[in-house]
């Protein structure tokens, strides 16, 4: 048998669109050439398992990559179902060759949309040519008497049939390398290849490396095969026996049977009862190269109305911002395809780690059409379910361990609640605050146990070190305030508003309780009230000028706690629109309409403060003036320090300030 043909394409369409847009995934050759041959093997099985092919019951089942180096040679060899001469032209001719021309089509059609096909699947067995100079098909089929079949092409387009060479049943495929596969024959890059794709492959899968010795490297692997390592301490006591025994138990290791490179069955395919929290462990680690432990997983097993299997795990934080930092792996019948593909996975749960294996998924579809497909939808609700139901299982059941969990789930369980509305209503009733107290509380027990000091009023601190003023003094009246310091915190405090009607939340710098101020014990006079009145108008109207800002506010009160001299307050909505400016300041729009907005800030006096009440007294004298001045400004700096990071030059005005007033303290003390 000889024939001659070739695929009636014009290669200027269809090896070089290979090649360009596949550039960077040139890998992808390793997938599908080894998944075909994966194939080959469960189509075989399922044959004999129905009766129409005899295999025999010993049978073992494998592929083999080898990589012969020197000849720049690399083969995928399989033992299974095989084919004749006419299934070659069909599948190969004919079926293969037109997936691979309807793939290349719509990658042109989205070749400006980087990654636009979902994992490249569709090119198929033609994936080779992106490696390859020349191809070659060495295949026997199962059926009886058939005859071993050969194709070979050369640049992708011209064929060649002829009589096969393989005598036992399946294909073997063999690529020449090129120049553009050349990187394939380093065994570390094939190796990578063949982990990241192939690694929980159904089959297993063995790697050959073939390489021509020289005599002397001939003679040196002989003389290393008779010899044993040992230190010197154990070679003192050696005796010929010990030794031989040694060399006897080395070769024997050495003549173990060889381990695949694949774990045919991977946790995610087995029952949760029937997996060990080490094996969770062990196969997070051994995926995620992540040496912490996570914190807890959810063993995913869906059979109807769609297949859907896989493990979800919540890592360890190790700081707030590895939250972008999470990994899910997307396969189909164990063969990988992408990671985070936020059209199949909800976007937030992206945050966590994982696999995913979707059978029943559309996989040569662009991503466009994933978004608006009903399986994908159905999963992508599936799997939000089920995370909620463990977060709201691990609240009512083990709450001291979700509270341990809190600091490093929390920022996920805030993204996912603003993202997904089914998820939040889910989950809202577990949402916990840990507080200034060191407890956590959901929003409700908070407002409960604090309704006789702030009704329907939760406090927040965004940056403990920097708000230690007021969170001492929230303390020293008992009471407390959540801690919301992360980044996604910002926006989730608008939500959770917007979210619990008749609630306001305010950051611990936006007001003063009524419990933090001096209360009268006899109603106050009209006099009395008419001094304050004129004090406060007196002090805004120095401060203002003070400090060229007309737009500050002065308010001199009677605080329980003396030694705060005073307060820098800014409005909870001056904040948020703060807050919004910083986030979009490079918005051209928004800027234009948050060009007049000013802060509404307000700085309080503390009547009761020793140095307030000098203050408010030599205020009144005109040769204590700069004095006064001085005083004010240090005391204006103190306040916002505990608002805000000074700038460069604010603090070293403060800095100057201080020693001036040291000095003078130092002068009055000496008594000069």
């Amino acid at each position: 048998m000889n024939e001659k043909g070739n695929l009636s394409i014009n290669s200027e369409n269809f090896l070089p669109i290979i090649k360009k847009w596949l550039y960077t995934d040139k890998d992808i050759f390793v997938r599908e050439l080894v998944s075909n041959a994966c194939d080959a093997v469960t189509k075989l099985q399922k044959l004999a398992r129905m009766g129409e092919a005899e295999i025999p019951e010993d049978e073992k089942f494998e592929i083999h990559v080898v990589l012969n180096q020197d000849l720049h040679i690399l083969q995928i060899i399989d033992n299974g179902i095989g084919m004749t001469a006419n299934e070659i032209k069909k599948y190969i001719n004919q079926i293969a060759f037109s997936g691979a021309t309807d793939f290349l089509a719509k990658f042109q059609e989205k070749a400006e949309q980087e990654n636009e096909i979902i994992g490249h699947f569709g090119l198929g067995f033609y994936s080779a040519f992106m490696v390859a100079d020349k191809v070659e098909i060495d295949t026997l089929s199962y059926q009886a008497d058939a005859q071993g079949a050969k194709w070979l092409c050369e640049g992708g387009i011209d064929y060649e049939m002829d009589a096969g060479n393989r005598e036992t049943r399946g294909t073997t495929i063999t690529l020449y390398l090129g120049e553009d596969g050349k990187e394939f024959l380093e065994e570390s890059t094939l190796y990578a290849a063949l982990r990241k794709y192939c690694s929980f492959m159904p089959v297993p899968i063995f790697v050959d490396i073939v390489k021509e010795s020289t005599e002397a490297e001939k003679e040196a692997e002989q003389k290393e095969s008779n010899t044993i390592h040992i230190s010197p301490e154990e070679a003192e006591n050696l005796t010929k026996e010990d030794a031989l025994e040694k060399l006897e138990a080395k070769k024997a290791e050495d003549n173990e049977d060889p381990k695949p490179l694949n774990d045919t069955t991977p946790l995610w395919q087995k029952q949760p009862k029937d997996c060990t929290d080490e094996e969770y462990k062990a196969f997070y680690h051994q995926v995620f190269f992540d040496m912490n432990d996570p914190l807890f997983w959810i063993h995913l097993n869906m059979d109807y109305p769609f297949r859907l299997k896989g493990i979800l795990y919540f890592p360890k934080l190790v700081e707030h911002m590895d939250v972008m930092d999470g990994e899910i792996k997307l396969y189909a019948n164990q063969v990988y395809i992408a990671d985070n593909i936020k059209e199949v996975v909800p976007e937030f749960l992206l945050l966590l780690k994982g696999v995913l294996d979707c059978p029943d998924m559309p996989l040569n579809v662009s991503r466009s059409a994933l978004q608006n497909d009903g399986y994908v939808e159905k999963m992508s609700t599936y799997i939000t379910k089920k995370v909620a139901d463990k977060l709201t299982q691990l609240f009512k059941n083990e709450r001291s361990v979700y509270e341990s969990f809190w600091n490093d789930i929390g920022v996920f369980i805030k993204y996912g609640c603003m993202r997904e509305e089914k998820f939040y209503d889910k989950v809202k009733d577990a949402l916990l605050f840990k507080t200034t107290d060191g407890v956590y509380e959901t929003l409700p027990e908070y407002l409960e146990k604090n309704k006789e000091k702030h009704e329907n009023k939760l406090f927040f601190v965004s940056d403990e070190n920097l708000q230690a003023q007021y969170i001492r003094l929230f303390k020293e009246q008992g009471l407390e305030a959540a801690i919301l310091s992360t980044p996604v915190d910002k926006p989730f405090v608008s939500f959770l508003e917007y979210k619990n009607t008749g609630v306001s939340i305010q950051r611990i710098d936006a007001d003063i309780s009524e419990t933090l101020q001096k209360k009268e014990d006899t109603e106050i006079s009209e006099a009395k009230k008419q001094a304050e009145e004129h004090t406060n108008t007196r002090m805004e109207a120095f401060f203002r000028g003070l400090l060229q800002n007309d737009s500050l506010k002065v308010s001199v009160e009677d605080l329980k706690a003396e030694s705060i001299s005073a307060m820098l307050l800014l409005s909870e909505k001056s904040r948020r629109m703060l807050e919004m400016m910083e986030a979009y300041g490079n918005a051209t729009e928004l800027k234009a309409m948050f060009a007049d907005v000013k802060p509404e800030e307000t700085l309080v006096l503390n009547r009761s403060n020793g140095l307030v009440k000098n203050l408010l007294d030599m205020s009144e004298k005109e040769e204590k003036k700069e004095d006064v001045e001085m005083l004010s400004r240090h005391v204006y700096d103190l306040a916002l320090m505990s608002h805000r990071p000074l700038t460069s030059e604010e603090m070293t005005s403060f800095i100057d300030r201080s020693n001036i007033l040291l000095e003078k303290l130092s002068s009055l003390e000496a008594g000069r």
